[in-house]
């Protein structure tokens, strides 16, 4: 495992890292607020014995990694960083063919953390990113994940298209999403899949895309041409969720 820390911050956030069992160090609370969820993190917090600190909203501003606190900020114990092995080995557990998440180029903290999440809802097994030209797991993506980050691994890797090669001999397909693919319901889903999404400018990088078996679109019906990467996610994601329920 491999460590990288930062503060936790939103209200779902930090109740959703309490439910999950992520120690926290410290937490920081708007002064004064009395409202329920701000009263569930304090009971949260007197349960763990985590140390709380009543603070002024100028105080939370100047800690904030994102701006968007909501009146809490925890620093806890660092996320890790899965092994793509642990990620194959959760969904052996599960008695489930690999559904795994490879982002490329993908830099905004926002667009990561809400792929997370969609990652989890629609039960892919893990996420994988580049160490390179990508964003880590930062308090933003945490933020943006509403909790997701504490239950979907993410691994990070020096090499994407070497990663992908490495998992094919472990039998998984990889679909790579560009509106130049064949469209995705007439793709076969099912079974083993890695699902491969790129930045909403640059998409998929070449050597990537050239390692993957399929390319699939999204039908597009109105006057722009692309989609936001993680809503892209979210389509495509869904669509193999569809094949794997129902074929």
């Amino acid at each position: 495992m491999r460590y990288e820390e930062f503060t936790i911050e939103g209200r779902n956030a930090v109740l959703e890292a309490y439910r999950a069992g992520r120690p926290i160090d410290r937490l920081f609370l708007l002064d004064g607020c009395q409202d329920g969820p701000i009263m569930s993190i304090r009971r949260e917090a007197g349960k763990k014995g985590t140390p709380v600190k009543y603070v002024s909203r100028e105080r939370l501003d100047q800690i904030s990694g994102t701006g968007k606190h909501q009146g809490v900020i925890a620093y806890a114990a660092a996320y890790a960083y899965a092994e793509v092995s642990e990620i194959l080995d959760a969904a052996g557990k599960k008695g489930e063919a690999p559904f795994l998440i490879l982002l490329d180029n993908i830099e905004d903290p926002h667009n990561l953390g809400a792929i997370i999440r969609t990652a989890n809802l629609a039960g892919a097994h893990g996420v994988i990113i580049p160490r390179n030209r990508a964003v880590g797991l930062t308090a933003a993506v945490a933020k943006t994940s509403a909790g997701a980050l504490n239950y979907t691994p993410v691994a990070r890797v020096t090499n994407l298209a070497k990663t992908i090669e490495e998992l094919k001999k472990e039998g998984i397909w990889f679909v790579c999403a560009d509106m130049g693919g064949t469209r995705m319901y007439d793709l076969n889903l099912g079974g083993p899949i890695g699902l491969v999404i790129g930045s909403e400018g640059e998409g998929v990088g070449r050597l990537v895309r050239e390692k993957c078996d399929m390319t699939a679109s999204i039908p597009m019906k109105g006057d722009i041409d692309s989609l936001n990467a993680s809503v892209a996610a979210g389509v495509l994601a869904y669509e193999i969720v569809r094949q794997r329920l129902f074929r």
